[in-house]
């Protein structure tokens, strides 16, 4: 009888972190999914005027303020933009050497799987950053590396 209850408290307890653990990446890939759709300066900008509900006369003097600000902010760039741009650079030749000589310890898939993940973090990347054009632009390539 005492084994019985055991085994029975076991299920439960079983059952129960299965539950969660489910219900966890359930809402982590219901998440993601929603956080990938509302994504850059302009599903921001929608976002803020649905869940504030905005008027199209709130939300024309929102867009026109973030304008703005937007331009201001490219303004203040512009003069070290040619370091950030050199940086950005020199950042690429250390992170292509660092992927070199990574892929030299790897087996050929372990080298294929590599190349991948770093193919999509560069397209994850770039989905992020759209066209923000505050940040410098990547040398030749134009996308980042990992």
């Amino acid at each position: 009888m005492e084994k019985s209850k055991g085994y029975a408290l076991m299920f439960l307890l079983g059952a129960f972190v299965a539950g969660g653990a489910l219900g966890f990446t359930a809402y982590r890939v219901i998440d993601n999914k929603h956080s990938h759709e509302m994504r850059g300066p302009h599903a921001y900008r929608q976002r803020m005027a649905e869940e504030l509900n905005l008027t199209p006369q709130q939300q024309a003097s929102v867009d026109s303020l973030i304008e703005q600000k937007h331009r201001q902010i490219v303004t203040l760039y512009r003069p070290v933009r040619p370091q950030l741009d050199s940086l950005a650079i020199q950042a690429r030749v250390v992170s292509d050497s660092t992927h070199e000589q990574i892929k030299r310890l790897l087996n050929a898939q372990q080298a294929k799987t590599f190349d991948d993940m770093r193919a999509a973090a560069r397209r994850e990347l770039a989905e992020r950053r759209g066209n923000d054009s505050i940040r410098p632009p990547l040398p030749q390539g134009g996308s980042a590396r990992y």
